[in-house]
């Protein structure tokens, strides 16, 4: 997975690339972000017995700070457990490294003072399935010195070129929105001060493009594309051993691909979250007129792995995706998602965010084990 993730960050920076994406994305997609990456991308893999398969990429990924409390609360029952459970360290580390990381945000950014204030916002945050989590950040950047705000955007306020929530200047935006582009009345005054370089927002517009947008993974999987943009061969491989066929939904290829649903899976561009996604074996003709009125891609179904756990004296058989916390191409956490159902989701008894263990292996080093 880490491999696959370098050779994806490696086209991401190639000139070409961006040059291509960019002059199709939306005007505030070309706006200079000011030098901020972009924080805690996720990158979401399919594991099975014959690879791996990177399903999509975020660029607001959830769940890192819920993941180091599960790792926090994780005990080793015997020797052979605590050899794979993270050092005992491992939590303060992650959680350290997720304070540098906001601050090099700002340091990237060419800002001169250090950073004081963060505001962790979202649409009505408090109804947000993941607001514990917005309250976890919070608590950590107030133990680092930062001042902190969980807000909606219409909570925030451009005066004077500075952004304020109420009485307090917001140095960093941590985005949560899935308002990806800033669309939203909502968002009108974070989108101005984004744009006039007022506050450092994280991460931003043109990281949801060159990175987030599914149109991508069609260029990244596809072998004459990727000899026209002047990919390396060895970093051409690796991208299409490990992306499954993504294409673009369009007139041209419409028959074949109703014709090849079976083994397709259907995304919107723009999608999250599994919202609007459709497995080609369950399509109906009525979604598939929706399918061919919207921006779609068709990507070649990669079969999750699956995991059997107790419930209540009962088994039951669950899905499960890996989730990559990256920053700046580097790995920065592991975690599976268990799930049943077509997508990925937080409502099946007994599934949710569970722990990765790293197991010795003889072939590759090491193998993840999600439990």
């Amino acid at each position: 997975m880490a491999r696959l993730i370098h050779a994806v960050e490696h086209v991401v920076a190639m000139p070409s690339f961006r040059q291509h994406v960019l002059a199709a994305a939306p005007a505030i997609a070309q706006h200079a972000p000011g030098g901020a990456k972009g924080v805690f991308f996720g990158y979401d893999f399919h594991i099975h017995e014959h690879g791996i398969g990177l399903i999509e990429i975020n660029t607001n990924a959830g769940g890192a700070m819920l993941n180091a409390a599960l790792a926090r609360g994780q005990r080793a029952c015997c020797p052979e457990i605590e050899q794979m459970l993270p050092p005992s360290d491992g939590v303060a580390v992650l959680e350290a490294r997720i304070v540098e990381m906001f601050r090099r945000e700002w340091s990237l950014s060419r800002r001169e003072r250090p950073l004081r204030s963060i505001a962790i916002v979202d649409q009505s945050p408090q109804e947000q399935y993941l607001y514990p989590e917005f309250l976890l950040f919070q608590q950590l950047f107030q133990r680092n010195g930062l001042q902190a705000v969980i807000a909606d955007p219409s909570e925030l306020v451009l005066r004077d070129g500075v952004l304020w929530h109420g009485a307090m200047v917001v140095d960093m935006v941590y985005n949560r929105l899935t308002d990806f582009l800033l669309e939203a009345p909502s968002s009108a005054s974070l989108r101005e001060a984004y744009l006039a370089h007022a506050v450092v927002l994280t991460p931003h517009p043109q990281a949801h493009a060159l990175y987030a947008d599914k149109r991508n993974l069609a260029l990244l999987s596809d072998a004459a594309r990727l000899q026209e943009l002047g990919v390396p061969v060895e970093i051409q491989s690796i991208l299409l051993a490990g992306i499954p066929r993504t294409e673009i939904v369009n007139p041209e290829n419409a028959d074949r691909l109703w014709a090849e649903r079976r083994r397709l899976f259907f995304k919107p561009t723009a999608g999250f979250g599994g919202r609007a996604a459709y497995r080609g074996d369950k399509l109906t003709k009525r979604a598939w007129q929706d399918i061919l009125a919207g921006d779609y891609v068709a990507q070649t179904v990669v079969a999750p792995g699956k995991r059997v756990i107790d419930l209540q004296d009962q088994t039951q058989s669950l899905k499960f995706d890996i989730r990559n916390y990256v920053y700046d191409g580097a790995v920065q956490w592991l975690a599976a998602r268990l799930y049943q159902g077509q997508t990925t989701n937080f409502r099946t008894p007994g599934g949710g965010f569970a722990p990765v263990y790293s197991l010795p292996s003889a072939h590759d080093g090491a193998a993840c084990l999600a439990r």
